[in-house]
């Protein structure tokens, strides 16, 4: 993991209310009402407070519960998995390793063939660069995750 990433207090101070609500209060915002929950376009999805690469198209799936869903992290040590026991239940919150946002939940009803996870993730803690802007964005070396996956 690569270590310029941090938790940047200006990048804090510019959330949209929901974003500041979703990653610094643990909120979740409304399902079907994400930016990227339906967005099948090629890129990766980076913390909105660090920067930090998150998870890739290629591990994109649809779950139908309305908000992006991904089967893995693009690297395992920049999601952080802590016991949640919100809301009278017990669940696996998700959460950026080096930004510390609050990002979503794990669950183990996942795709069995990659894995049976579900990282279910609220698009206000995204932030999407486009396979093409990958490069000029400063993730060129994420590039090759999209040439190992295609036929």
């Amino acid at each position: 993991m690569t270590q310029e990433y941090n938790r940047n207090p200006a990048a804090v101070a510019a959330l949209s209310p929901e974003q500041f609500h979703v990653t610094q209060e643990n909120g979740t915002e409304r399902a079907f009402t994400g930016e990227y929950w339906d967005n099948h376009e090629p890129g990766i999805y980076v913390d909105v407070v660090s920067g930090e690469p998150l998870f890739a198209s290629v591990d994109k799936f649809d779950s139908g519960s309305g908000w992006p869903s991904f089967t893995k992290p693009i690297e395992a040590e920049t999601v952080v998995e802590k016991r949640d026991l919100s809301h009278l239940m017990v669940r696996t919150e998700a959460r950026s390793a080096l930004g510390n946002s609050h990002l979503g939940h794990v669950f183990k009803d996942g795709p069995r063939a990659a894995g049976g996870l579900r990282y279910c993730i609220n698009s206000a803690a995204l932030r999407f660069i486009h396979l093409d802007d990958l490069e000029a964005q400063g993730y060129g070396q994420y590039q090759a995750l999209f040439t190992e996956h295609q036929d």
